[in-house]
């Protein structure tokens, strides 16, 4: 049933107070958050790539404590094993049987700090559990619960001994963000209150569990339009024929663009999607998906020109409001 008007004012009112309670710990990064906030409505996953110190941590802990979730880190090493992160059985000798210790991945928001700097085997436990949302331990599967969501982060300095992700598994994320250094007065204000080592931990919780998974649940009933749909498909097409691009917008990508641009929209209010969404939501969803070719790299060409090539390219689709939003 599509969703109505007041059920998106509803949301957005949510989405608004969730957004004001993270920038607290995160200030000046309204975008980042709302970015943020919409892979968790949408059940998808967060690839932060940016240098140290710029609020990784903060972010993840902030969204965790606003959803009156658990927060775990995982700080990735070349010597990390895949039980390190999903558990391990352990024998009971009182009972006589195998009882399960979980892992850090059981949590609501996952910090996966430095995700290339592990082993290929474990990066591949974790993406495991990121698409399907239960962890197998010796035959036996268990639920990591909801909400749940990977905050990944990769350095962009310091490359060596670390383990490039894969194309396969970079598309599993369902976005990729940089937050990026405050600007002057914000550092300012930072600087002023350099005493409180934990911004996140006075961000205290606006919104149940429950409450998160009906706002998911009306995010996935927003309206698409045909033309929308055929808009993205469109985009997707294109990338894949682009003269710069080697690899362009999978259909896993493409379903992506659909989630995150339903949940956009109605945290604007709208209970329908607008050409407008699929532009903003461009860069993120589909910076990490997009692979240069070599001499389109070697030409100085970014994903970010082809991006933008590819959505003054393709044409946008004219649409009015449907009648029952």
């Amino acid at each position: 049933m599509p969703v109505t008007a007041e059920q998106a004012r509803w949301f957005e009112h949510n989405f608004n107070q969730m957004s004001a309670n993270v920038a607290q710990a995160i200030r000046g990064k309204d975008e980042v958050i709302a970015l943020a906030l919409t892979c968790l409505l949408c059940g998808g996953h967060l690839l932060v790539e940016d240098n140290p110190g710029t609020g990784k941590t903060v972010l993840a802990k902030a969204i965790a404590n606003t959803v009156e979730g658990t927060h775990s880190r995982i700080q990735f090493t070349p010597d990390l094993l895949p039980s390190d992160l999903t558990g391990v059985s352990i024998y009971d000798q009182r009972t006589q049987e195998f009882e399960f210790h979980q892992g850090p991945v059981f949590a609501t928001i996952v910090l996966a700090d430095e995700v290339n700097r592990a082993s290929p085997k474990t990066q591949a436990a974790l993406l495991e559990v990121m698409e399907e949302n239960t962890v197998t331990v010796d035959g036996v599967k268990h639920e990591v619960g909801h909400p749940f969501m990977v905050v990944a982060t990769q350095n962009p300095i310091e490359l060596a001994g670390t383990y490039r992700l894969p194309e396969a598994q970079l598309d599993r994320f369902l976005m990729k963000v940089a937050i990026g250094y405050p600007d002057h007065d914000v550092a300012v204000e930072l600087l002023a209150q350099a005493g409180t080592r934990d911004r996140a931990a006075a961000v205290a919780p606006v919104i149940s569990a429950q409450a998160v998974e009906q706002m998911a649940q009306f995010a996935n009933e927003t309206y698409v339009d045909p033309s929308i749909l055929s808009y993205v498909s469109q985009l997707a097409t294109a990338s894949r024929s682009h003269p710069h691009v080697r690899l362009g917008l999978s259909m896993r990508g493409s379903l992506s663009f659909i989630r995150a641009a339903k949940t956009w929209a109605v945290a604007h209010g709208r209970a329908y999607v607008l050409p407008d969404d699929i532009k903003q939501l461009a860069v993120p969803i589909m910076g990490h998906r997009l692979i240069l070719s070599a001499e389109a790299q070697f030409d100085g060409a970014t994903v970010y020109d082809v991006v933008r090539n590819l959505l003054a390219d393709v044409a946008v689709p004219q649409l009015r409001a449907p009648r029952h939003a």
